[in-house]
């Protein structure tokens, strides 16, 4: 596996009564089964999309021809999209684009998941649209916020450039029907990728989604997916439900709300370049299984920065909270603190501890020092642990919480596919708008 699972800590026989107890982890385990045993159905059959999605090929060489020419002429590219459509492939990007300023090699993509006025001015001032591309993304292709942006932006370019540029400059991405978008993109000639109507938006990020962006970034696609196809392979093939890593985490998760009232998820990764990583998690979770007054709410946090801003709540404050710590193999990495290179080093003997330490041996302290302490207090929590994070490591990543929302789910009794509430607030927003137009 690409990773480990580490769970003994959520359990009773190690950290007390905050745990799940082996009669409740069974049993939770045992509901899986018929979640499972669908998931083989539909992978079987063709009917779940998303589960053909890491052995497909076919879909691969339109976006690398798109992201080529990107790559070749352009030093921005601004990626249109909200939710689903902009988190995986923000989430993808972060792997190389980090840090000040951008990437050595290819463009930087700047992904504009807000309408706040004064963010895309300020996201877009002072960008050469000559170098500049543009990729809107919507499944429905009637996304308000994403149809807001391009027509925003459109002018702009067309003012720039002309109207016959456009065509060289942007494209889109959304399902194969008759929506705003797609007649957009026709008008102006504008590259037009099909989003696969049978892969919601949060599940998207193994699409051309999250795929595009990837390629953009100079990423390998392909590895993406091999990584996701080897989770679904050994979920899918597994023996028994405990040997199935997403299932064993939704049962901990639903047992811990049964039987503990657990009602809070906090995934908290000590790798910065999977902060974006928690934003994707956070609205899977949310949005899959907020339904019929259950579900649980994720938190999203970052370690160590979120040690000294929310560690005290979760240790001292309310006993309701499963926390998942990812966990990167970095001792012995990163810059040295060099005891010569400092007189403070050798005369401050508070200092002593950080002199010949590398930056990676911190971080891996205070990531086992935060697990270790959460678990000595009773709050459950497990780990999983990464020897390199990579495409095919992120991938993975991807699947073991999509399957993981799947079958709590199931444990639920709600449909993870559906979001009626947030429907809803669409239609009235758009009502709203109807009613103020002058």
């Amino acid at each position: 596996m690409l990773y480990e699972h580490l769970s003994e800590s959520c359990l009773t026989a190690r950290i007390g009564e905050g745990g799940l107890s082996a009669e409740g982890l069974r049993h939770a385990l045992l509901a899986t089964g018929p979640a499972l045993d669908r998931l083989r159905a539909q992978q079987r059959d063709g009917s779940l999309p998303l589960l053909q999605l890491p052995a497909r090929g076919d879909d691969l060489p339109p976006c690398r021809d798109l992201a080529a020419d990107f790559r070749a002429r352009f030093s921005h590219v601004l990626v249109l999209g909200t939710g689903g459509s902009s988190l995986g492939g923000q989430t993808i990007a972060a792997l190389v684009q980090r840090g000040a300023g951008p990437p050595r090699d290819g463009p930087l993509l700047v992904f504009l998941d807000t309408v706040d006025p004064q963010e895309i001015e300020a996201l877009t001032a002072g960008l050469d649209l000559a170098r500049t591309g543009m990729v809107a993304i919507s499944k429905s292709g009637g996304t308000a916020e994403t149809l807001a942006q391009l027509l925003v932006l459109l002018p702009r370019f067309e003012a720039a450039l002309g109207r016959a540029a456009l065509a060289r400059h942007v494209a889109a991405i959304t399902e194969p029907a008759d929506n705003p978008l797609r007649r957009l993109a026709g008008r102006y000639g504008l590259t037009c990728l099909d989003h696969d109507p049978g892969v919601g938006g949060r599940y998207s990020a193994l699409s051309n989604v999250g795929l595009l962006p990837a390629l953009i970034a100079g990423l390998d696609a392909a590895a993406l997916r091999r990584g996701a196809a080897q989770v679904l392979t050994s979920t899918l093939e597994a023996a028994r439900p405990a040997e199935a890593l997403p299932a064993l985490g939704a049962a901990i998760a639903i047992g811990l709300l049964n039987e503990r009232r657990v009602t809070q998820s906090v995934l908290m990764p000590y790798v910065a370049r999977l902060d974006s990583f928690g934003l994707w998690y956070r609205q899977l979770w949310a949005e899959s299984l907020g339904k019929d007054g259950t579900g649980t709410t994720p938190i999203r946090a970052l370690g160590p920065v979120d040690q000294h801003s929310q560690l005290q709540l979760y240790l001292a404050g309310p006993r309701d909270k499963l926390f998942t710590l990812i966990q990167l193999d970095t001792a012995g990495t990163g810059p040295t603190v060099d005891p010569g290179s400092s007189p403070d080093l050798a005369e401050d003997p508070a200092l002593a501890y950080l002199g010949g330490r590398h930056l990676g041996d911190l971080l891996d302290a205070m990531a086992r020092a935060t697990a270790e302490t959460l678990a000595k207090h009773g709050h459950p929590v497990r780990v999983l642990r990464l020897a390199k994070l990579d495409e095919e490591v992120l991938g993975a990543l991807f699947m073991h919480f999509m399957l993981e929302t799947i079958i709590a789910a199931e444990l639920l009794g709600v449909n993870p596919f559906d979001q009626p509430a947030v429907e809803e607030g669409k239609v009235l927003a758009r009502r709203y708008l109807s009613e103020s137009r002058p």
